[in-house]
């Protein structure tokens, strides 16, 4: 599976972005996605996943703000962000992997495939 991320950008607080995610190899239905951020000087975290079978999972500070998605058809993974705040401000990637336990969704060692970064930058 090879995954590219792209979508990122500068946009003022409370705007939007969508990131998408391009995966070949495998229908991203067969595995599990998520999506990754890491802000400078900190660990990278679990924004959000979606698993093979349609269900998501989402981190409590993205809650009611993000949206992932998956279009089969596509081949392709969205993370829809709206009401951006600063402390959005990451490196966001995507990653995937066949099969994850619902308790090592966040863990990134769980995922075996991983997209580059996508700089998003949120100004105040």
């Amino acid at each position: 599976v090879q995954l590219q991320a792209c979508g990122g950008g500068l946009v003022q607080a409370w705007g939007s972005l969508r990131l998408s995610c391009a995966a070949s190899g495998r229908p991203p239905s067969t595995y599990a996605t998520g999506w990754f951020r890491q802000a400078p000087g900190k660990q990278r975290e679990l924004v959000a996943a979606i698993f093979s079978g349609g269900s998501t999972n989402y981190a409590d500070s993205v809650k009611g703000r993000f949206t992932i998605s998956r279009d089969n058809a596509e081949n392709m993974v969205y993370l829809q962000m709206n009401s951006l705040k600063p402390d959005d401000t990451a490196v966001y990637y995507c990653a995937a992997t066949p099969r994850v336990a619902l308790s090592a969704l966040a863990v990134d060692s769980s995922y075996d495939y991983w997209g580059q970064g996508t700089l998003v930058t949120v100004s105040s």
